[in-house]
């Protein structure tokens, strides 16, 4: 598996650069070399992007979380997390779970944990935001490990308005679109929704032998 992410991503990162006419550059420098300046270009550029629409509306279209977004859909583009549909609907429900803990707890009008530090409120509001996070990833097949962060973003009090959810999705889509550009401009097939890979299959109850 190791192997095939590591072809994935040499072709990804050749792509664009043939794309761009820099063939010569690959030839001078190790596999390495090349997916590591590549990862540096695109996640940085990812997030000046969204640094740039954040400075310009003052809205927080960036977050934390999504530079662990960033790094999984150039890192590993065809792999089942870092598919739109994982990644638009494991931050949403992030997001969402970790509102629902903040009015469990009744602490939507409080400080950020940050400011205030933390009370046994906040400790059921993140062990519940993550828990429940975690669960519904699982449950709903769209395992996003970054937006286990979002939950506790919200938990912890850092975006506890409602009307910051609508922006928040809007920084994944705008990260999302960025990535389709680079992903496709490479030759990589990166989904419009859902990754083409196969899901885990369960495994079937066996019987005891019998004695």
């Amino acid at each position: 598996m190791s192997s095939q992410n590591e072809k994935l991503r040499w072709q990804q990162a050749s792509g664009v650069l043939r794309a761009m006419h820099l063939e010569w550059w690959m030839a001078r420098h190790s596999h390495k070399t090349v997916l590591a300046l590549f990862n540096l270009v695109n996640s940085g550029v990812s997030m000046a992007l969204l640094a740039t629409v954040a400075l310009v509306t003052q809205e927080a279209f960036i977050f934390p979380s999504l530079g662990a977004t960033a790094f999984i859909i150039f890192h590993v583009p065809m792999a089942q997390p870092a598919s739109p549909r994982n990644t638009l609907c494991g931050h949403c429900i992030g997001a969402l779970v970790g509102l629902g803990a903040l009015y469990m707890f009744g602490l939507q009008h409080a400080d950020s944990a940050f400011l205030a530090g933390m009370d046994l409120s906040r400790v059921g509001a993140v062990a519940v935001a993550m828990g429940l996070t975690s669960c519904l990833m699982v449950a709903f097949n769209v395992v996003h490990p970054p937006a286990g962060a979002t939950a506790l973003i919200v938990a912890l009090g850092l975006m506890p308005n409602i009307s910051q959810i609508p922006i928040l999705m809007a920084g994944v889509l705008i990260l999302l679109m960025h990535a389709f550009v680079v992903n496709r401009l490479a030759g990589l097939r990166y989904p419009v929704w859902a990754s083409a890979g196969p899901r885990p299959k369960r495994e079937e109850p066996t019987e005891p032998d019998d004695v």
